[in-house]
């Protein structure tokens, strides 16, 4: 009997801030909403009804492993209908997540190959701030003492500084994606697809399915049998395309709730 393993990217991918629900229907028309997270006592981010009924049904039909660049922090905060998932793949595939606790033999494992392959973090750091200007960066931070992003202001970020950034990392063995407001630098040794691959392994799965929206997912794509894309997103906009990959028509919140309607056809055999 096959075992059907789902990876899906949460951000844009399966999830949706009010700001990235692309509703394009007449407002009478809009699709009914359920908040899956909350932050500082507001809402946050949003499936479809629809969407969060084919989730219960995914998560009863398959091993379903929501993979984020989300901290396990970060995370906590999300509830997706259904039961919690027994495997969460957290910081890009840093921490794998068992029964909500990080794996601590994964964690040491993936440090010592980002050390082995990357600059220093703190290298990767100075770059990132070096010409950095107020007027468009707002924040700094490091997750998990493994990568750091900045908060910017996506219309005022300068293309020649972000070409510039971008090249330097990936000279120095780091991958930046712009995702949103969010400016990611992340170890090239970081993949969601290593960590995919690991659960695959321990959960013994015959099928893997995955989905995602930014250059940070295309390994995780690859890396699975069967993959979607939605129709926003890094990957989009650079029409990223790959052998198994689809690429979707559906573009925000439609896109997510059509993601999870692949993910049961393809676990049905269809």
């Amino acid at each position: 009997m096959s075992r059907v393993l789902v990876a899906s990217d949460l951000d844009r991918t399966l999830i949706y801030s009010a700001r990235a629900l692309a509703l394009t229907d007449p407002d009478e028309r809009a699709p009914r909403l359920l908040c899956v997270e909350v932050y500082e006592g507001a809402p946050l981010s949003y499936v479809t009804e629809t969407a969060a009924a084919l989730l219960t049904e995914l998560a009863a039909r398959t091993v379903f492993v929501p993979t984020t660049t989300r901290t396990p922090a970060q995370y906590a905060r999300v509830h997706l209908p259904g039961p919690p998932p027994r495997f969460a793949i957290c910081a890009n595939g840093g921490r794998i997540l068992v029964d909500g606790e990080s794996d601590p033999d994964w964690s040491r494992r993936v440090e010592r190959a980002v050390a082995a392959d990357s600059a220093p973090l703190a290298a990767m750091r100075e770059r990132l701030l070096d010409g950095a200007d107020p007027e468009w960066l707002h924040k700094e931070r490091v997750a998990e003492d493994l990568f750091a992003y900045l908060v910017v202001d996506r219309a005022r970020l300068p293309a020649d500084w972000l070409d510039e950034t971008a090249a330097w990392a990936h000279a120095h063995g780091w991958t930046v994606s712009l995702q949103g407001r969010k400016l990611y630098a992340v170890p090239r040794a970081l993949t969601k697809s290593a960590a995919l691959n690991e659960v695959a392994a321990r959960t013994g799965a015959t099928l893997t399915l995955a989905a995602g929206d930014s250059l940070l997912d295309a390994d995780l794509l690859t890396a699975a049998d069967r993959a979607w894309r939605p129709g926003h997103g890094e990957l989009a906009d650079q029409d990223w395309r790959h052998e198994g990959v689809t690429a979707l028509a559906e573009a925000g919140v439609a896109a997510g709730e059509e993601i999870v309607r692949r993910f049961l056809k393809a676990a049905a055999g269809e």
